[in-house]
């Protein structure tokens, strides 16, 4: 656990108590910090009770008497209303941060050199962390894995010239961390995503602006900054990036030089002469397949690369088989099972249609998709390319009827209410098909609210019902 000792003697509010919010309040504790937590729900009161968390009524509080208010990143800091604990610590005067910008203080307080590399985006934020993870620790390193991949930062082990800590930001992190300096800053995407949160509801354009602007700043603050330019906002990112320091462009879409692409199946890394190096390939490598994830791997080895050139960790890799053993990330292209000749994937993550693309762009034909949920904005409209690759679809949750009007004389779809009758028909479907390996795909391109906790749940939930099919 990362002791919080820069709060020492402060009294500080944390709102949210959830995983991030009890190791915030474990962390502050630790490091001598008074603590006043509260949540909303009453349930998670109550747990947090039991377990000895010190609870404070924040809507009765003196907010003058706190140094600073910790929130969760999934409680709106500016739209689509900012939340009634944030308009109390903005009339206080207070600052408002969140758990990662503890952990930067801290790093900087007693290790300012340390290494950190921290990596954004809207789609493939979690498998690049994790890779970039599991190639350090090939070498060896220690390597501390946290942030929005689902551990909290704050319940890793503290910054030390030799250890490396690998941290997955949302833009709701990057928000509530001013003081965001990594070592290497990687910026992977940017697509539309939870624009609710970042801009006025009738203006999607400058709602998009804001989110883009968040995530620069991770790439701004950085000492040297991996930019994706695959995308018109990235592009733009990398253009003032370049005025301010060094950049590592990477594109799965074109030749690139200096920087590093994919070409001809290879991730591939050019100097300005124009001298390229072919580095490894993902073909091949079930937990790696497709497009996106040829863009996460160029990313990983980006980053452990620029790393090494920055402050010389002799990262002497065999990328191939670094790739090669990568052993994936639940409910991401998540190989949960095989009946037969049908594959069963579990992609569960892919929470909106441009994560859902990556999946659909991997298998030409065949595809048996299971899909449905809480939908966003657009719905599953910008996949239509995509629909002669679908054998069929099966439609789940409250996006059932969008869905059908889009899918309506272009796919067969069936409406199945709840994801065991999805998989139910899915899999009698691929069973009969005369396809070389026919797929069912769970890639819902919603949210899960409507019916599960978590988009974790939905995965784990599909997992254990493939393992129970004969």
């Amino acid at each position: 656990m990362i002791r919080a000792t820069t709060f020492a003697g402060k009294r500080v509010a944390v709102f949210g108590l959830g995983g991030s919010g009890h190791a915030t309040i474990a962390s502050l504790l630790a490091g001598g910090a008074e603590v006043a937590a509260w949540d909303d729900g009453e349930a998670s009161r109550e747990a947090a009770e039991k377990a000895g968390t010190p609870l404070v009524d924040l809507r009765t509080a003196d907010w003058t008497s706190f140094s600073a208010l910790v929130l969760a990143p999934g409680i709106p800091l500016t739209h689509p209303e900012p939340h009634w604990t944030v308009a109390a610590a903005e009339a206080a005067g207070i600052e408002i941060i969140g758990d990662i910008e503890i952990f930067c203080r801290e790093r900087r307080a007693r290790a300012p050199g340390s290494p950190f590399i921290a990596i954004t985006g809207t789609n493939g934020k979690s498998t690049t962390t994790a890779l970039i993870a599991h190639i350090l620790r090939t070498l060896g390193r220690d390597a501390q894995m946290g942030g929005n991949i689902g551990v909290p930062v704050l319940s890793l082990e503290d910054s030390a010239p030799d250890r490396f800590h690998i941290i997955e930001m949302s833009s709701f992190q990057i928000d509530l961390t001013p003081s965001l300096a990594p070592t290497i800053g990687v910026l992977l995407n940017l697509s539309p995503d939870h624009l609710d949160r970042h801009g006025p509801a009738d203006d999607a354009d400058a709602a998009m602006r804001n989110y883009a602007a968040i995530k620069e700043r991770l790439v701004v603050a950085s000492e040297v900054a991996v930019v994706g330019v695959d995308d018109a906002h990235c592009v733009e990112i990398l253009k003032r990036r370049v005025a301010i320091g060094p950049v590592a462009p990477l594109s799965v879409r074109q030749p690139i030089r200096p920087g590093y692409c994919l070409h001809d199946g290879w991730l591939i890394c050019s100097d300005p002469t124009g001298l390229a190096v072919k580095l490894a390939t993902t073909f091949g490598i079930p937990t790696l397949r497709g497009t996106h994830n040829a863009q996460n791997a160029l990313a990983a080895i980006a980053a452990v690369r620029e790393l090494d050139s920055l402050r010389g960790i002799k990262a002497e890799v065999d990328w191939q088989a670094a790739l090669a053993s990568y052993p994936g990330l639940p409910h991401r292209m998540e190989q949960v099972g095989r009946a037969g000749k049908v594959l069963f994937i579990n992609d569960s993550k892919a929470t909106n249609a441009d994560s859902t693309e990556k999946a659909l762009a991997s298998w030409e034909r065949d595809i048996f998709w299971i899909l449905g949920g809480k939908p966003k904005e657009g719905g599953i409209r910008p996949l239509e390319s995509y629909f002669p690759r679908i054998a069929k679809a099966y439609l789940i949750g409250y996006a059932s009827d969008d869905f059908a009007s889009t899918l309506d004389g272009k796919v067969p779809y069936e409406r199945c209410g709840t994801l065991d009758m999805a998989l139910a028909s899915a899999a009698r479907d691929a069973g009969r098909s005369t396809g070389a390996e026919p797929v069912v795909l769970l890639s819902p391109a919603c949210a899960s609210y409507d019916q599960f906790r978590s988009f974790e749940h939905r995965g784990d939930t599909f997992r254990d019902l493939v393992r129970a099919l004969p």
